[in-house]
């Protein structure tokens, strides 16, 4: 079968590797379609693993299963979340499933013709898709239910008011999840293509990033916003954030700036202003059950994002895409397309 090896943004590589065959409690599934996470082009998070097969947004397909499954069988429509918590250890039990310290298998990468599922993923991890949710609409599941974990976190609810900075494929779906609770939204950008596309897709308010976004909230008497989330690395966001949120209200650090940024908290301003500072990383069962629902109904759209399909000969240049921003939201790779 055909993998794509990921050493650096630019630098993958199409190599065969022989089909594995499950054993007991595992299964083989086929993908059909995998998404480009952001995560997946920040060099300081992956290179200490390169080379590596990534991708963890997955649709697929099960083409076989080893003995004692009896959950799933061939044909079966699937996602399989990248890794799963025991559900039994005190971070669990917080609700603090991506802490869990008893995680031992993780979902080989998805950028492959196909991957041998391990047995506690298979048990814990793997969801039939329901008949209306397609493969694509599949890869939406794992990004959409850290944003549920993410606003869960922060409290977001009818009525507040909500800034999202950063609007790629992640501030989008916070922009979405946002409307869909009813909430005032404020989203901002540099890139004009995402900021207009945010506008489309419910957005009350769109700000370029490089203007002075607490000066412009002032003039246009919006006030400040209850929940800041920051879906944007670069310091000049965090800033931002640190401006525009209100008393009583939350930050999120959706997307964190690299190793060797430090940033600045005005710890005293946000003392007397009783600011919380959160940081969201990754999701739980409970959140990717509520995300397949939140797909499948409709509530949250997810398809018209998709803005880029490639075949897995090509990632390289679904790579580009993603690290250019400028020209898609969604790529998608097709293991097995043509």
């Amino acid at each position: 079968m055909k993998v794509s090896y990921w050493h650096n943004n630019r630098d993958i590589r199409i190599e065969e590797v022989p089909t594995p065959r499950p054993g007991p409690g595992e299964i083989l599934v086929k993908v059909i379609s995998c998404g480009i996470c952001g995560s997946d082009i920040v060099e300081w998070y992956r290179l200490p693993r390169a080379p590596l097969i990534q991708g963890h947004e997955i649709g697929a397909q099960v083409v076989a299963a080893g003995d004692s499954v009896t959950k799933f069988k061939p044909g079966d429509r699937v996602f399989v979340a990248p890794k799963v918590p025991c559900m039994e250890c005190s971070y669990c039990k917080e609700g603090h499933y991506p802490q869990c310290s008893e995680v031992k298998d993780r979902l080989p990468g998805g950028f492959a013709e196909y991957i041998l599922v391990p047995e506690s993923l298979v048990d814990k991890g793997a969801y039939l898709l329901p008949e209306t949710l397609t493969y694509d609409q599949s890869t939406f599941i794992e990004p959409l239910a850290c944003v549920v974990r993410a606003q869960r976190l922060a409290g977001v609810r009818e009525g507040r008011t909500v800034f999202v900075a950063g609007c790629g494929m992640s501030g989008l779906l916070h922009v979405k999840l946002a409307k869909s609770r009813k909430c005032r939204v404020i989203a901002t950008d540099i890139n004009q293509y995402r900021l207009a596309f945010a506008k489309r897709v419910g957005a009350d308010i769109t700000i370029d990033a490089a203007e002075d976004v607490s000066r412009r909230l002032a003039e246009e008497n919006i006030g400040k916003a209850g929940i800041v989330i920051l879906c944007a690395s670069a310091l000049s966001a965090v800033e931002q954030a640190w401006k525009c949120v209100d008393k009583g209200g939350a930050v999120v650090f959706f997307a964190v700036p690299g190793p060797g940024k430090d940033v600045t908290v005005p710890i005293n301003d946000f003392w007397t202003k009783e600011i919380r500072i959160l940081t969201s990383y990754y999701c739980g069962p409970p959140d990717i059950e509520e995300a397949i629902k939140l797909i499948e109904s409709g509530e949250i759209e997810v398809e018209d994002m998709i803005t880029h399909r490639f075949g897995l000969e090509d990632i390289a240049k679904g790579f580009d895409l993603v690290l250019d921003g400028t020209r898609s939201i969604k790529v998608i790779i097709g293991p097995n397309d043509p």
